[in-house]
């Protein structure tokens, strides 16, 4: 990782950050280089030594661990080694057979320079070694290669190395880190609509999506269980404030809503309040709170949607008309994304009166951070300017540098790289869209060559996708998504309804739920589907369970893909190199019909030897098998995938 221009490369707590320069200086003398390492407080954490790559590059390499969440900095220091110099030149010239008053000049610099290690040295014992090795150099009364002898040891080398003595320093421009906290590299999502939770509907033929009962914050915090039940480390709330009523969309987005439709969440404010309000049939502050509270208990942290968009009977449409677009005939401008329109919201515009806006922006996000919300799943932020992220980003982190920001931004591909270079914490991706093994394989080395800044959070469903490969597949189709989106990279997440295989579309070729949740309430019997096994909440709860049990899920760079002979089958692997944990996953893209050939293993990125075989042991199924390079495989739409544990032999 190497941070350049204006904008600090990224990273995460206890995350190894690989940090490169190319180091070189005139003539024949040796060279070294350090990284000074400094905390958010500018306080120095770290002096590392760089290790020179080799073939004859001048690149050298080391790596850092940020052990806190805020912006770092670092420097690369380029010197001169005059003791790495002068155990080349005496080696050279004892192996030529030079003399002892050939050599006097080079013994006596060779004594001085581990006089000047001793006095770095922070014990008695490593400074009396370092004086015994100058002591033996300055003995003429005994050979040149017994003189030198002591020098040479590893340990005086290792005194050498960590008590250097540094000519010449030159040091690089100051570089900054952005570190956030282990949640932005490493989480599991689950979106859930409190007020589907407990809610109740009529059994009207005429109206059937009208509300008996609205679901609660009360009803939500019960429902927390079943999502750490799942596995899952945070739950994600839609906009949890009062709903517009002017324009308001009745089910399936028609225009033609009752008075006793729910409306769209995202359609923000009433006269009952605006962003900082709660829609009062979802409970008042101290219901959220308690929310955040049980949520906290059970090893959960909370996301809330930000979504700056307004209702037209938004409090600000009337207190600040300036900041809408006002079309020529007076009337306000509403969202539109051809063809979709969106007559129940009005976009904010932020070049009428941008320092009032982001002064009002900001209040109301510190408002729920300071409520207790730590992360925010960011509504359509590439309809908003660029610099109000990077402002609203850093002026959050600055006083809370624990706050993480998800950006939903399914757009152009610079405008998500550019999200995620300016401060965003994690990325929507376009993995609902790769539903081929080829189309996923490419676009998994596309992450993991952007890793240095962007974080991506998988998503197989959401309220506004359900992708055509879920409309056809079955439990299968699930299953398989399932397991690609969870293996694949370190942060995922579902939307409710995705364990009970919900993917009926509103019509053919749409993307849109029959009968979506984001206009209707949508209750659902989510033991009761455990029961009759209708649901892939075991399936999920055990992909939960292998994330969090391998260190090697953990992280995004060590994706990993290996070659099959089936076009329909992909194979790919991650490793932790600390902890040596190693995790191959064979997955079938087919949700219908038998995939089975040779899959071929790069066996180097499983740390296996080339002559030996390995055990893969099948943790869904649990199941052994003795593998090696080349290996034949079959799977079908009951079992679509092998998560294998490697281990290797001793």
């Amino acid at each position: 990782m190497i941070a350049l221009g204006e904008l600090p490369a990224r990273a995460a707590v206890g995350e190894h950050i690989a940090i490169e320069a190319t180091v070189f200086r005139e003539g024949h003398d040796a060279v070294a280089a350090s990284v000074v390492w400094r905390s958010p407080k500018g306080k120095a954490a770290g002096f590392n030594r760089l290790h020179p790559l080799g073939g004859g590059s001048d690149r050298w390499r080391t790596e850092v661990v940020p052990t806190g969440p805020g912006l770092w900095t670092f420097q690369v220091e380029a010197w001169g080694d005059p003791l790495a110099t002068w155990y080349h030149a005496i080696e050279v010239k004892v192996d030529a057979g030079q003399s002892a008053a050939e050599l006097a000049n080079d013994l006596e610099s060779g004594a001085r320079l581990l006089e000047k290690v001793a006095v770095s040295c922070t014990s008695k014992a490593e400074a009396k070694l370092a004086l015994s090795a100058a002591k033996d150099l300055r003995n003429e009364s005994v050979d040149v290669p017994l003189r030198i002898t002591r020098s040479l040891t590893s340990e005086v080398r290792d005194l050498a190395y960590r008590y250097p003595l540094r000519e010449f320093v030159t040091a690089s421009p100051t570089y900054t880190v952005s570190v956030d906290r282990e949640r932005a590299r490493y989480s599991a999502w689950y979106e859930f609509f409190p007020r589907s939770i407990g809610a109740e509907l009529v059994d009207d033929p005429d109206d059937p999506a009208r509300p008996l009962r609205h679901g609660t914050f009360a009803d939500a915090t019960k429902h927390l269980e079943y999502v750490k039940d799942l596995g899952f480390d945070v739950v994600y709330l839609p906009p949890i404030h009062p709903i517009g009523r002017v324009n308001r969309k009745g089910p399936n987005n028609t225009l033609n809503a009752k008075p006793t439709d729910t409306g769209s969440p995202w359609a923000i404010g009433s006269a009952e309040g605006g962003h900082d309000a709660i829609h009062p049939q979802l409970g008042d502050e101290a219901d959220f709170l308690a929310f955040v509270a049980r949520a906290r208990e059970l090893e959960l942290e909370v996301a809330l949607d930000l979504a700056f968009q307004c209702a037209p009977d938004h409090p600000w449409v009337t207190e600040h008309p300036e900041w809408f677009t006002t079309l020529p005939d007076g009337t306000i401008a509403y969202a539109e994304n051809p063809p979709k329109k969106y007559q129940d919201i009005y976009p904010l515009n932020f070049d009428n009166d941008p320092k009032g806006i982001y002064a009002e922006l900001l209040r109301v996000t510190m408002l729920w951070v300071n409520r207790g919300v730590k992360i925010f799943r960011v509504d359509n932020p590439h309809t908003k300017p660029l610099d109000f992220w990077q402002w609203l980003i850093s002026s959050v982190k600055k006083k809370n540098p624990e706050v993480l920001f998800l950006a939903e931004a399914f757009t152009r591909p610079a405008m998500m790289h550019e999200l995620a270079r300016i401060g965003f914490s994690q990325s929507y991706t376009y993995f609902t869209w790769r539903n081929t093994p080829w189309e996923l394989q490419q676009y998994g080395e596309e992450l993991v060559a952007a890793a240095d800044y962007m974080r991506p959070n998988f998503w197989p469903n959401t309220p506004d996708i359900l992708n055509e490969f879920l409309q056809h597949s079955g439990r299968t189709g699930f299953s398989i998504r399932a397991v690609l989106a969870s293996m694949m990279t370190p942060n995922y997440g579902i939307y409710s309804g995705f364990e009970l295989f919900e993917g009926t579309a509103v019509r053919p070729g749409s993307e849109e739920y029959l009968n979506s949740e984001k206009y209707q309430l949508r209750p659902r019997d989510y033991y009761g589907a455990i029961e009759r096994g209708e649901s892939l909440a075991p399936f999920i709860t055990r992909l939960n369970e292998i994330r969090r049990a391998h260190p090697a899920l953990h992280h995004l760079r060590n994706l990993r893909f290996h070659s099959s002979e089936n076009d329909g089958i992909i194979v790919f692997s991650k490793r932790d190199p600390d902890s040596d944990d190693t995790i191959l996953v064979v997955c079938s893209m087919d949700p219908h019909n038998t995939r089975e050939g040779w899959v071929h293993l790069r066996l180097d990125e499983l740390g296996v030897d080339w002559l030996t075989n390995f055990t893969a042991s099948d943790l869904i199924s649990g199941a052994n098998y003795e593998w090696s390079e080349h290996n034949f495989v079959r799977l079908n739409p009951y079992q679509p995938a092998h998560i294998f544990a490697v281990h290797r032999h001793s």
